[in-house]
């Protein structure tokens, strides 16, 4: 996964303003205790930075990945 599947698929599960705010602001316990911009600056694997912010954000597994084509970024 790529830094920019992340930024793409928080934007789709949380909407762009929240997903920026809990990127850098929600102190995962999953990622080490850091938010998820430290985390991914740390080196942190994205992926697994992904599947802490979501477990913290209880996002069922079946709209943690997919985003529909039609909303897809061009």
């Amino acid at each position: 996964m790529r830094r920019s599947q992340f930024t793409e698929l928080a934007d789709h599960v949380f909407g762009p303003t929240l997903a920026r705010t809990y990127v850098r602001d929600l102190v995962l316990v999953d990622a080490g205790g850091l938010t998820a911009e430290q985390a991914l600056e740390h080196g942190v694997p994205v992926r697994a930075v992904w599947t802490a912010l979501c477990d913290a954000m209880d996002v069922p597994e079946q709209r943690r990945w997919e985003i529909p084509l039609a909303q897809r970024r061009r």
